[in-house]
C-alpha cells in the first residue's frame, strides 16, 4: 500500500464520517473504528477503506484495533459524545463516567497505542477533535466540559512530550455541529436535538472535516497547534444569534 493510512475513530457517523470520507478524497488509505460495524462496511466500501471495530472506553477492544492497523501517519481521535444537561448538585455519576471514559481515556487509550507506529511512519500526525466546551464552562454542563477539558489538556501535553519527533499535533475545537451530537446527548430525543439548531445555520460536519484535512495536509515543518471554528451565529458555547 502506497498511499499514507489515517485512522479515524468515531468514524460511522458525524464528524467522523465526514473526515474519513474527506481523508480518502485527499489520497489517504483510511481506517475506520466505531462500534457500529455494519455502517463502517458501508462507509469503508465507498471509500475503498478499511473497516474495524472500535469501543474507545474498552482497551482491550482498542488492542485489538491498533493490531490490525500495522502502520499509520495520522490519527484523528473524534470519538467521544455527551450525556444529559443536569447541574453539578443533580449530577448523574453514571454519565460523567461514560463521558470522560469516552473523551478523556479513550483518547488515551487510543493514542498510547498509535504514538509507535506515527513516530515509526516518520511523518505522523495526531488530531484531536474536542470541542469549545474544552474552553467554556457553562450551567448544565459540567460532566462534558470538564472531560473536554480534561481531553483538551491531554492533548496540549502530547505538543511538549513529542517535541523532537517526527509528529505533529493538531486540536480541533468546533462549536455548533448539527450532527447526531445533540439527540444522543438527550437520549434519542430528536424533536428536542432539533430545537438546539433552530433559527441560526450551525457548522456541518464537513466543515469539520475540512479543517482536518488543511491541517493534514500541511508541509511536515509545519504545525497547526489548534483550530477552533464556530457557527458566525455562535460567540461562545452558550451565546448565539437567532434570527
Amino acid at each position: 500500500m502506497n498511499r499514507p493510512v489515517a485512522v479515524v475513530t468515531g468514524a460511522s457517523a458525524g464528524i467522523g464520517e465526514a473526515t474519513a470520507r474527506r481523508l480518502a478524497a485527499e489520497g489517504f488509505h483510511v481506517v475506520l473504528g466505531a462500534r457500529r460495524l455494519d455502517r463502517l462496511h458501508v462507509i469503508a466500501k465507498e471509500i475503498d477503506g478499511t473497516a474495524i471495530e472500535l469501543d474507545v472506553t474498552d482497551a482491550g477492544s482498542v488492542a485489538a484495533f491498533a493490531d490490525g492497523v500495522p502502520h499509520a501517519n495520522v490519527l484523528v481521535n473524534n470519538a467521544g459524545g455527551a450525556r444529559g444537561l443536569s447541574t453539578v448538585a443533580e449530577g448523574d455519576p453514571d454519565e460523567w463516567r461514560w463521558m470522560w471514559e469516552a473523551n478523556v481515556l479513550g483518547t488515551l487509550h487510543v493514542t498510547k497505542a498509535f504514538v509507535p507506529k506515527l513516530i515509526a511512519s516518520g511523518d505522523g500526525h495526531i488530531v484531536s477533535v474536542t470541542s469549545v466546551a474544552a474552553r467554556d464552562a457553562y450551567d448544565n454542563g459540567s460532566g462534558y466540559t470538564s472531560a473536554k477539558h480534561a481531553q483538551s489538556a491531554l492533548h496540549r501535553t502530547l505538543r511538549g512530550e513529542l517535541l523532537g519527533q517526527p509528529v505533529r499535533i493538531t486540536e480541533v475545537l468546533p462549536g455548533m455541529v448539527e450532527t447526531d451530537f445533540s439527540a444522543n446527548r438527550f437520549g434519542g430525543d430528536t424533536e428536542r436535538a432539533a430545537k438546539v439548531y433552530q433559527g441560526l445555520e450551525p457548522l456541518t460536519a464537513d466543515d469539520v472535516a475540512d479543517v482536518i484535512a488543511f491541517a493534514v495536509t500541511r508541509p511536515p515543518h509545519v504545525n497547526i497547534d489548534e483550530i477552533v471554528l464556530k457557527p458566525r451565529a455562535q460567540a461562545s458555547a452558550t451565546r448565539v444569534h437567532r434570527e
